[in-house]
């Protein structure tokens, strides 16, 4: 590939953080798991910030946490990553979906009700992409219906809404650190909660179940191994402290695209409404209605014959196989969900992408889409 769909933005700061480790006896459960426990809550603004080895095994553990298990509902979005969902099923809880506003392309907060049953137990929305639109709404209807909030701010670090940062509505929230993401750690993902209890249940947890004041060997519940290493603390720490660089660098490569591409009415464009702060987790365009998946799918084939890589994002979570199997799932089901899914196209989008880069893609996607699509 001439120009790859992500990379991440790891400095000389970060190798001297993870050396410093190496060089050390801590390499787990040592003073940087809670440094970076700490700076994290700070900067999210919350009571308890708790580590783990991914954001999968942060939502899951905030559903063992708050006590979701078999015979509960957990409402959420069929656009989105797979482990939105799966995180509800390895608790042994049934995911609810509801269907997706079509400008925003979260969880639509006005069909919500209707999917509330006695059963529901809690709402788990998604900032997709980064974009917190919709999430006070969710929230409204949570304490509305008695419900706890999961909120899954995993591609969404350091996006407000009106001022207040993603990660502060849900009773909980997660963030995750795969390289692709806002920082990164590797591997790695952050629970947020203002509950004492929660945070400590999780510590717990993650950790094989060992409690505040056991021995290694003395195990008060059914625990797993989900720890966040050391090393991987250690570059997230750094990279936590260059958030405001790197969220204006992500600003710069999404404004170029938006100015590029803006006049092309065979694109819809992300944008970001009044006051919302978006920091951009991947810039993802789709062709104008009317636009099928079968002339996207071109699209990205060709792109790719240039050497520039792009991809689709997402596809419907209830249309993986497994999914559609166990609950019977089928196309038509989340029409909007499954219409934007088919005519996606990420683009190449991270920390350092040139304006010369971005403006090949720009001109190759054109040039393709001239080649492929009429005008509408």
């Amino acid at each position: 590939m001439r120009i790859y769909l992500s990379r991440p933005d790891i400095t000389e700061k970060e190798v001297e953080a993870v050396c410093a480790v190496l060089r050390s006896p801590n390499l787990s459960l040592g003073p940087k798991l809670t440094e970076f426990e700490r700076d994290f809550a700070n900067y999210i603004g919350r009571k308890r910030a708790v580590g783990v080895n991914s954001g999968t095994s942060g939502l899951f553990l905030c559903m063992l946490a708050l006590g979701i298990g078999p015979g509960d509902e957990v409402i959420t979005t069929p656009f989105t990553f797979i482990a939105s969902a799966t995180s509800i099923m390895m608790a042994g809880a049934k995911p609810v979906f509801v269907d997706i506003d079509p400008v925003s392309l979260n969880i639509n907060p006005a069909k919500i009700e209707s999917q509330i049953t006695p059963n529901t137990k809690a709402i788990l929305p998604v900032e997709v992409f980064g974009n917190p639109a919709g999430i006070d709404k969710v929230c409204e209807i949570a304490q509305k219906h008695n419900l706890l909030v999961i909120e899954d701010s995993c591609e969404a670090l350091s996006s407000e809404l009106d001022g207040k940062k993603v990660g502060t509505f849900g009773t909980m929230s997660v963030f995750a650190f795969y390289p692709n993401k806002q920082i990164t750690t590797g591997e790695g993902g952050m629970i947020l909660t203002d509950d004492d209890r929660l945070a400590d249940m999780c510590v717990s947890l993650r950790n094989q179940g060992r409690g505040k004041s056991g021995g290694w060997l003395d195990h008060e519940r059914l625990g797993y191994n989900f720890r966040i290493s050391d090393i991987n603390c250690a570059l997230g720490i750094v990279q936590l402290s260059r958030i405001d660089e790197i969220q204006a660098k992500r600003k710069q490569v999404a404004k170029w695209y938006q100015e590029i591409l803006a006049d092309d009415e065979r694109l819809i464009i992300p944008t970001e409404p009044d006051g919302f702060d978006v920091n951009w987790f991947v810039f993802v365009v789709r062709l104008a209605d009317g636009f099928t998946q079968k002339q996207r799918n071109i699209i990205l084939k060709q792109m790719k014959n240039e050497g520039i890589q792009v991809s689709n994002y997402f596809s419907p979570v209830h249309l993986q196989p497994f999914m559609a199997e166990k609950f019977g799932y089928s196309e038509g089901d989340f029409p909007i969900a499954e219409s934007v899914a088919g005519r996606t196209i990420a683009l190449p989008f991270y920390n350092n992408l040139s304006i010369d880069k971005v403006e090949i893609v720009c001109r190759t996607l054109k040039e393709i889409l001239d080649k492929n699509l009429p005008s509408p």
